[in-house]
């Protein structure tokens, strides 16, 4: 039986770690190089400030007894996020699909040709920006609404059972949002579809699951992905709702569906 030398061994091995580490810093390039990365951050981070800041301004004189006692603070000073997961999502779908439209994928293919490599280095990469970039804009936005409130009402401390987790999850939630932007770019290859498909699929469901009957409405509507995604970014756990890392769970798994099938893809169709 012939062996393999240890000398080639390593030298394949050093071969394949060289190859990710060259086409993760090219995908960084790419990804910092456009003006497009620089605005959808900026007002993701804007729309959670924004709202935030309003928040704490005008929404406890407005609360009523009920409200005080059930209102999450912690959701309450990241309800931003409902805006900025357009920002994170669309930067998902930009970062592989303007390349198909563009054309620009026959080059980076032509450099790398192995296609799976490729995706594996934009995954990478988006995701580590993206999760940096949401949990920083989280606790930017929790600290603004905690600096601007008056009164005790929806008050906490960073110290308190959740807070740290749902700030965090508030990060993992918009990265997310954004790799299944990321994948279903991948599968559709053209902008304005996969942003169209992404949002159906975020939406869409919500709607439909408010018309069905009661009981399908509590055994289905927990697992809709706004949904239980969203539940990671509570402090508390809502009644009928999973818990925040089921939730969360769940929602990873639609995007996970989604990066697993343009990995499938990626290797069949043509650029």
């Amino acid at each position: 039986m012939q062996t393999i030398p240890d000398d080639i061994t390593r030298h394949s091995r050093h071969s394949l770690t060289a190859g990710l580490g060259d086409t993760l810093r090219a995908e960084f390039c790419k990804l910092r190089s456009v003006r497009s990365t620089y605005w959808t951050l900026f007002a993701a981070l804007a729309f959670n400030v924004t709202f935030a800041a309003v928040e704490a301004i005008f929404l406890p004189g407005r609360l009523s007894e009920h409200d005080k006692a059930t209102l999450d603070g912690v959701r309450v000073s990241l309800g931003g996020s409902h805006l900025s997961q357009i920002a994170f999502s669309v930067l998902g779908v930009l970062f592989i699909a303007s390349e198909y439209t563009t054309g620009m994928i026959r080059v980076t293919l032509a450099a790398v040709p192995r296609r799976r490599l490729v995706l594996t280095a934009k995954v990478t990469v988006f995701a580590a920006t993206a999760v940096v970039a949401g949990i920083a804009v989280s606790f930017i936005a929790y600290f603004v609404f905690q600096g601007l409130l008056r009164g005790e009402n929806l008050r906490s401390s960073i110290g308190d059972p959740g807070v740290v987790r749902a700030l965090i999850g508030g990060g993992l939630y918009l990265a997310v949002l954004g790799l299944l932007g990321l994948g279903l770019g991948a599968i559709i290859r053209a902008s304005a579809g996969a942003i169209a498909a992404l949002f159906s699929l975020l939406f869409v469901p919500q709607v439909l699951v408010q018309l069905l009957p009661d009981s399908w409405k509590t055994a289905i509507g927990p697992y809709v992905p706004m949904e239980a995604g969203s539940q990671i970014f509570s402090q508390h756990r809502e009644a009928g709702a999973l818990s925040p890392w089921v939730g969360f769970a769940v929602f990873s798994l639609y995007a996970g569906i989604a990066v697993i099938i343009a990995f499938v893809l990626i290797d069949r169709r043509d650029a």
